[in-house]
Order: structure tokens, then sequence, then C-alpha cells
């Protein structure tokens, strides 16, 4: 419920004017979409007010609705995070449509200003009121509520971190957090699923070995001596649905690789990577997501042969355990 965000904001802000509630109504309902405008002047201004705020403790992120938050500059400041990296965060969120959101934002102001008279005449104020700025000092960011989970992870990342491997469970979205992380911070991907398993190495005992799903062979040989060079790399493609090679990866030159996607944290790899990510998720999730992306046939298959051999390579390996991230 929308009133239990408006509730914290309160105790957090007290200083709120109907003004401010109004702000925070549209930001709830229509997230960072209508703040963009033109990136290079949004750009400069969001350095100038970087470069000029002081690190704070205040809480990093504030959820005013349920996939929509605010990142606050002062707490990603004292983390030592990059400036960079908050603005594609911003960038990103920008795209990111809500639908419905005119019609939220009118339930979210009937449900935090009741009385219409508290109303002032323009419903969909810029700028926050000067008492809230006084006395609040507002510096943040919209977020969509989505790349929160990516948060812990751009904490760790440091000067010395030049590999992410992401490895978890089936359909957890290991591959978006990939791509959200790599437009984010520059990183270039690796992508384990180009690693599927040729058919003349699917022998009985291969696939009875917890983890031997892969072709780690060709990971190791391909990929492993070239990752942490930065350098541009590339690698053969293999389709699984062609059970045959289709053409190469191109990886780009960068300081940071992220390799994602089942098996790459196994221990036959060795310690190749600096941060290790587990992406996590339900059963119940799993199998949704599935049967919507890939159907009821598939989604079955899934079930009765994949999963059971990933999870087996994940208990027998302790993968979510040796974790340093888990991102739900």
């Amino acid at each position: 419920m929308f009133r239990d965000y408006f509730s914290q904001q309160i105790k957090l802000h007290p200083s709120m004017q109907p003004q401010d509630i109004i702000k925070l109504c549209y930001q709830a309902a229509f997230g960072a979409e209508h703040l963009l405008g033109d990136i290079e002047r949004v750009k400069g201004y969001f350095d100038e007010e970087f470069s000029n705020i002081p690190e704070g403790d205040g809480p990093l992120v504030e959820f005013i609705s349920g996939d929509v938050c605010r990142v606050n500059l002062a707490a990603w400041k004292k983390l030592g995070l990059t400036s960079e990296w908050l603005f594609n965060l911003f960038v990103l969120s920008a795209g990111v449509k809500h639908k419905g959101g005119e019609k939220l934002f009118w339930r979210y102001l009937s449900e935090a200003l009741p009385s219409r008279d508290d109303w002032p005449d323009v419903a969909k104020p810029v700028h926050h009121s000067n008492i809230y700025r006084e006395n609040e000092k507002p510096s943040y960011r919209v977020i969509s509520g989505e790349y929160v989970r990516l948060l812990p992870i751009l904490e760790r990342i440091d000067k010395n971190c030049a590999v992410i491997a992401i490895d978890g469970r089936a359909a957890s979205g290991k591959s978006t957090m990939a791509s959200q992380l790599s437009k984010i911070t520059g990183a270039s991907v690796v992508h384990m699923d180009d690693f599927f398993l040729p058919k003349e190495l699917r022998t009985v005992e291969r696939l009875e070995t917890p983890g031997g799903n892969f072709h780690h062979e060709r990971f190791s040989n391909e990929v492993l001596p070239f990752l942490r060079s930065g350098n541009a790399l590339s690698y053969k493609i293999f389709d699984c649905s062609r059970m045959d090679f289709n053409g190469v990866r191109e990886v780009a030159k960068s300081p940071l690789r992220i390799v994602e996607g089942a098996y790459s944290c196994h221990p036959i790899l060795e310690d190749y990577m600096d941060l290790r990510v587990f992406s996590d998720i339900t059963p119940q999730e799993q199998h949704a997501r599935i049967k919507k992306r890939n159907g009821t046939e598939i989604a079955a298959d899934y079930a009765n042969k994949w999963i059971p051999m990933e999870e087996e390579y994940l208990q027998f390996h302790q993968i979510k355990n040796l974790a340093q991230v888990i991102a739900p």
C-alpha cells in the first residue's frame, strides 16, 4: 500500500508540505521517466550537485512505492561509489515506463491528502517547497526499484575488482543482472550459455557429475587466459538449439568483466573471479517465469531434467554459501 510508504516518508521528513506530498505521489507513480530531458544539461547539473554535496549518514535508499525509490547522493558519496554509476542508474530508470501512471498518481494523492482543500493549485509541482528544502536538504535521484538488487554488488566493486561471476538458479535474472551492471559500469560480459556441452561430450558419466553439464575445457582455453587482461577477446558460440557452433562472440575491451550464467562459479574453474554473486529465486516464481518465457512444454522439461541437475550442482558445490552477494 502506498499509504505505508507515505507514512515512512512523513517519519523521515517531517517538514513535508502538501507541495512535497504531491511531488512524492507523482514520483511514486511515474518513477524517473519524466525527469531526463536534455541529457547533457541534466548530466552537468548532476555532476555539480554531486561534487558539492557533503557525505552523509542517512539511508542510501528510500522506497516511495513498491517499484520506485530515491537514492540519496550524500549516502552514495560516503560509500565511495562513483557518481557515474548513479547517473547511469538514473538514466536506465528514466527509460522504464510505468503503466497506468496517471491513475496511480491520483490514487496515491487521494490516499495521502484525502481532503482536496490540501491540494495546491498546481497538482504536479516540479520543485520541493522552500520549507522542505531548508529543513530536509533533499539531494537524491529517483530510480526504479528493480535496480536496488544491484546496489550490494556495486558496493563491493573496487579498483582491484576485475572479474565478477554471477551464478544462480535458472530464470533468476542472471543475464538481466549482467546486462544492467554492464550498462551501469561499462563492464563487458561473457555468457556461460555459449559453453553448452556438445553432444559428443554428453556421456552418462559426465552428466552424472554435479556441474558436468558445461564445456569447462573450452571455457578454460578460450576465455580464462584472457579474461583479466581487460583487452578485447572472442570465443565461439555453441548454440544449444542447433547443437552446433554458431558464430563468434566478441567481448569488448574493458577493465571490468562479468561472467554470467549457470556454472560460472564451478570450482573446476578455480578462483578466477574477484566477486561471486548468487542470483536467487523461489521455486514457485522460477516455474512461473520459465512457463511464461518458454511455454508449458519446455517448463516441464526444465522441472524434470535441467533444474534437478542444476540444483545438484548448487548443493554439491555449496555455490550459494560461497557467494559474497546474494541477489534475491
